[in-house]
């Protein structure tokens, strides 16, 4: 198997990690009742905009550096964890 090959994988499962992530970031909405707190309501803010739009820009910024470092596996690899970590992150913010 050819290196060009496992890299190529590698940065489709990213690729299709980050879209999944996006659609179920999409999800996510205010819910119908209003936050106790002004801070659970940034929290919540937060947590939509992290779950729609950091998975995108975390595959931005991984192949922003893979192509000036050439390290393009191990990018992929480190890009589908961080992608992980900020819908995680974005779910745990805005729950509903």
């Amino acid at each position: 198997m050819s290196q060009t090959f496992v890299t190529g994988a590698a940065w489709l499962a990213v690729v299709a990690f980050a879209v999944s992530a996006v659609l179920f970031g999409q999800s996510a909405r205010m819910p119908s009742r209003r936050p106790r707190t002004p801070r659970a309501a940034r929290n919540r803010r937060i947590g939509i905009a992290l779950s729609i739009s950091g998975p995108i820009v975390v595959v931005l910024a991984a192949v922003a550096v893979a192509t000036r470092t050439e390290e393009w596996l191990l990018l992929a690899i480190i890009a589908f964890g961080s992608i992980g970590v900020v819908s995680l992150a974005g779910f745990v913010l805005a729950p509903h």
